[in-house]
């Protein structure tokens, strides 16, 4: 298939993945699941975890502060050091 023709990629949603990734989470803790199906637990929920740190990464990237200067408000990035 040429690259033009691949499927877009299906995004869901933060909350989606949280969800997920926690019920992996719980799966893992409770211990009783053969070795193979923890492995692929685990493999995803890095996965998981990857995703939902990206998505953290790209909202924190579009959130703006408004400031006020000389009477008008203004849209500046925000950041750690404001």
């Amino acid at each position: 298939m040429a690259e033009s023709q691949k499927p877009a990629a299906t995004v869901v949603s933060f909350e989606t993945s949280l969800e997920e990734l926690e019920k992996v989470v719980k799966d893992l803790e409770a211990g009783d699941l053969p070795l193979d199906r923890s492995l692929d637990l685990f493999a995803r929920g890095m996965k998981l975890s990857e995703d939902c740190r990206k998505q953290l990464e790209d909202a924190e990237t579009r959130v703006e502060m408004l400031t006020r200067k000389d009477g008008v408000y203004q849209a500046e990035p925000f950041g750690p050091d404001k």
